[in-house]
């Protein structure tokens, strides 16, 4: 039985040392079969590589070590340029941001103010607006009254115009016009009838007989009628004018000239300012306090003439809370000349549609009454 380690056979050649052969890719083709002397060819030559390659795989991996470090620098590189790029980007971006938002900041501020002046220009706007409404229903308020007024006085005109004219006067208004005979008694002074013959006698020359005092003849004075003509063409309350100017001198003056200069005075331009007012006095007494604050004066006592009268009336001046007390004929002396600028101002205001002659005739007749009540005659009242 063998024991002992293999013995090479005789005669054969010794084995081969392997040797490391690098491995190539020839790279053939699908399907091609490389021939028997190719296959010779390239054993051949992979065996003359085999001898070669000890001595080239020291310089490939230099090589590679020196081409990996080349793209490593160029990628490096790169990066480096493509960072500084997006920094720069960004850069840009942040500026681009700051200035949107300062951009922002100043929209919301001028928005803020303008916010701010439009509510400021509102509430200017409704306090102008709640102004005007109160001054306008102020004048509304003024402008009603004065229409109340107004029409109260066209009544008053109509009845003094239409009712009264000298042409057909109504002698329930004037009953000092009546004849003798229907006058009846009467309050108060008279007068014996032997005198009021004598003081007025009328004759007609056409009838031959003499009229009663309500057919009294009229004869219209030519300087009178012509500086009336004058003022009717430009109505004007200026006293210069020589109508206005004649019935001051020759009427409103004496008749408004009482014994205290001062009051006096007071009382005539508030008469010409359309501001005096005129009230009967109360039947029942004021109580004590309230009577010494408002009344100057004694009930009977006249604020105007110094009289010891009986008072029915007081008159206030302008808005003054202040009243003084007048006697009958006081009143009627202020009364007759309010009348007269009463109707010169109707006149003034175009109220009044009539011809010349009957509105001078209407004036004459105020004159008149201006006349008697400074002389001393006035109704007596009831």
């Amino acid at each position: 039985m063998w024991s002992g380690p293999p013995q090479p056979d005789e005669g054969l050649p010794p084995p081969l040392a392997a040797v490391p052969v690098p491995w190539k890719n020839v790279g053939p083709c699908k399907g091609h079969r490389e021939s028997p002397g190719s296959l010779v060819e390239a054993s051949a030559g992979e065996e003359a590589q085999g001898e070669e390659d000890p001595a080239a795989a020291p310089l490939d991996v230099s090589r590679l070590r020196s081409s990996s470090m080349e793209i490593r620098e160029k990628g490096s590189e790169f990066l480096k340029e493509e960072l500084h790029k997006a920094q720069k980007e960004l850069k840009l971006k942040d500026e681009e941001c700051e200035r949107l938002c300062r951009v922002r900041e100043q929209l919301e501020q001028e928005l803020e103010e303008l916010t701010a002046s439009l509510f400021e220009e509102a509430h200017k706007m409704v306090r102008e607006a709640n102004m005007k409404q109160a001054a306008s229903e102020k004048q509304l308020k003024e402008a009603r009254g004065k229409i109340d007024m107004l029409q109260a006085e066209v009544t008053a005109l109509k009845t003094l115009v239409i009712t009264s004219t000298p042409a057909s006067p109504n002698r329930e208004l004037h009953p000092q016009l009546l004849s003798p005979s229907k006058a009846g008694p009467r309050k108060g002074h008279s007068r014996h009838k032997s005198t009021s013959s004598t003081l007025c006698p009328v004759v007609c020359p056409a009838a031959g007989h003499t009229l009663t005092p309500d057919k009294e003849g009229k004869e219209v004075d030519t300087t009178l009628f012509a500086e009336f003509q004058a003022w009717r063409a430009s109505p004007t309350l200026d006293k210069a004018c020589p109508f206005l100017e004649r019935v001051y001198r020759e009427d409103v003056g004496p008749c408004l000239d009482f014994t205290m200069q001062e009051l006096s005075a007071l009382v005539r331009a508030a008469v010409e300012d359309n501001t005096l007012t005129i009230e009967p006095v109360a039947s029942q007494a004021l109580p004590a306090g309230k009577a010494a604050e408002v009344d100057c004066g004694s009930a009977n006592t006249c604020a105007l003439s110094g009289l010891a009268r009986i008072c029915r009336h007081r008159i206030r001046l302008g808005d003054s809370e202040s009243h003084y007390y007048i006697s009958p004929s006081s009143r009627a002396r202020i009364t007759a000349v309010c009348n007269f600028f009463t109707y010169i101002r109707y006149i003034q205001q175009g109220l009044v549609r009539q011809d010349a002659e009957p509105m001078f005739w209407e004036i004459m007749r105020l004159r008149k009454e201006m006349s008697l009540a400074k002389l001393g005659f006035f109704p007596q009242e009831a």
